[in-house]
């Protein structure tokens, strides 16, 4: 998989509107692994996912909870941030094979995975680009064919 051309994101409402449009593309098994530096807008991309997907109310990051489920959803997801990760056993508890099998699962920090990350995931990567705007970069695996990008 090489990266795509960086997509521009003036802000915070255009990575959400590229969220939403990411949104109909998910279904059940999917993995979108978030990468970029803190307040990069790992969070923000999410936000729009989820709130395309029929969320209603505040999305927060999973910074401390690590895990937060988004069910009744169109596709349910489940909303992971592995910052605070420090060993591999603590993957184990968190049970992401087994969530995978009944919802897409957006993953904030995915490096902490390393090379337990599923090959079949999006790979995106959100980078600083002036003020307020964003870099998206993307590395599309055979397993998203026609689905990507989104239009």
């Amino acid at each position: 998989m090489k990266p795509t051309d960086p997509v521009l994101l003036e802000g915070a409402e255009e990575t959400e509107a590229f969220g939403s449009r990411l949104a109909p593309l998910l279904g059940i098994g999917d993995v979108l692994a978030l990468s970029g530096d803190l307040g990069a807008g790992k969070t923000t991309l999410a936000r729009g996912i989820l709130r395309a997907l029929g969320f209603v109310g505040e999305v927060a990051s999973p910074t401390f909870p690590i895990v937060i489920p988004y069910d009744g959803l169109s596709v349910p997801v489940r909303h992971v941030d592995l910052y605070r990760i420090e060993e591999a056993s603590e993957l184990d508890e968190l049970g992401l094979d087994e969530a995978r099998e009944e919802a897409a699962l957006l993953i904030e920090w995915p490096e902490r995975l390393g090379a337990r990350l599923w090959v079949d995931s999006l790979l995106l990567n959100l980078e600083r680009a002036g003020e307020g705007a964003r870099a998206l970069t993307a590395r599309a695996p055979a397993a998203w064919g026609a689905r990507w990008p989104p239009r």
